[in-house]
């Protein structure tokens, strides 16, 4: 039995690298050729052109393994189906199942492997590349945000900007409220405009309103330099919302959904994305199991059938998983359900082929 499983194996790998090299040069030429005119225009060197392509390859071969893996399992078991070596092994009383128990196996240690591949490596040299594509199509991003509304600490203190400039980080014709753990009002201060030094907020000409001692009317104070300990929300939290989370790490991600949150902006899209990365860190292993179970079937023209079914299965789970993600984004099912249902429908599907393969 592991002669067996160590011959399919040796198959498996080979075809496994050179489909991953496929894939990934496609991936490189489609993002070459959708940024062609723009590099001719401006005037872009092929040393630079090489330098995105090199920072670009860990995130072709994060998206090339699934379906690396779908064709080189098809291939692989279709050609023993070819050489009537699958129908002799069954016959033998051996099944599918433990057959290519070792190529699930590494499907399932290569989704664990992607996932930390994706945090250590693929986020850090995605960022990279798309800086450096900006810089050479001089693309420019502004974080700068108009009417913004923040909550902090603990939602008792609420900030309120016509605009923020991030270029400055400075805000305009702000309005500061304070309240007590209970949300009664205790402070409020308006200023023209306010600005991040030392850690904190600083307001030029600012105005605040207090209570008297007795809580009985408000006073009224000009202050032409005004700060407090508590005016300490970050300016990341002000900016417009235009970042990605497939280009954070994990830790990242999860402050840019709590600042979102604080901000009162919507954040529904970027938790569902969060939770899509350890969904899709599962990818390799689905489609391992699920070519497992179909990679068999085919007798003549391996080479296009196996090539065929990985791309007909990727595309279907694919847009089934880009459905979920979408519905979870406008609101029609949770952003933990959007990311994970076309995962576990898949798995499911997958225990169902293995139930009806031939063996």
């Amino acid at each position: 039995m592991m002669t067996l499983q160590r011959m399919v194996v040796r198959l498996f790998i080979p075809v496994l690298l050179l489909a991953i090299l496929f894939f990934v040069l496609i991936l490189q030429l489609v993002d070459f050729f959708g940024n062609l005119w723009g590099y001719l225009a401006n005037n872009s060197s092929l040393g630079m052109i090489a330098l995105v392509a090199f920072y670009y390859l860990p995130k072709c071969i994060s998206f090339a393994l699934p379906i690396a893996l779908l064709f080189a399992v098809s291939f692989t078991l279709g050609t023993l189906y070819t050489n009537n070596e699958l129908i002799s092994i069954f016959g033998c009383g051996i099944s599918l199942y433990r057959l290519v128990t070792p190529v699930i196996a590494l499907g399932l240690l290569l989704s664990i492997g992607g996932f930390f591949f994706q945090e250590d490596v693929v986020i850090e040299t995605f960022q990279k590349k798309g800086q450096l594509t900006d810089a050479m199509l001089q693309r420019e991003t502004s974080y700068s945000n108009t009417n913004v509304t923040v909550l902090s600490e603990g939602d008792r203190i609420i900030y309120n900007a016509e605009f923020y400039n991030d270029t400055t980080r400075t805000l305009s014709n702000v309005v500061i409220l304070e309240r007590d753990a209970e949300g009664n009002f205790l402070e409020r201060i308006d200023a023209p405009s306010a600005t991040w030094k030392n850690h904190r907020w600083q307001l030029a000409n600012a105005r605040v309103y207090t209570w008297n001692a007795e809580h009985t009317f408000l006073i009224e104070e000009d202050r032409p330099e005004y700060t407090e300990p508590s005016l300490t929300e970050s300016p990341e939290t002000f900016r417009r919302s235009a970042s990605n989370i497939d280009e954070m790490r994990m830790a990242q991600a999860r402050n840019w959904i709590n600042s979102l949150k604080k901000a009162g902006l919507p954040y529904r899209g970027d938790l569902t994305d969060y939770y899509n990365r350890f969904a899709f860190a599962l990818t390799p292993f689905i489609v391992t199991f699920i070519s497992s179970a179909i990679g068999g079937r085919f007798r003549r023209n391996i080479l296009l059938m196996s090539l065929l079914t990985s791309l007909v299965v990727s595309v279907v789970y694919y847009v089934a998983q880009m459905m979920a993600t979408l519905f979870a984004k406008l609101g029609y099912i949770s952003p933990l359900t959007g990311a994970w249902g076309a995962t576990i429908v898949f798995l499911a599907a997958g225990f169902y082929l293995f139930r009806v393969a031939r063996t």
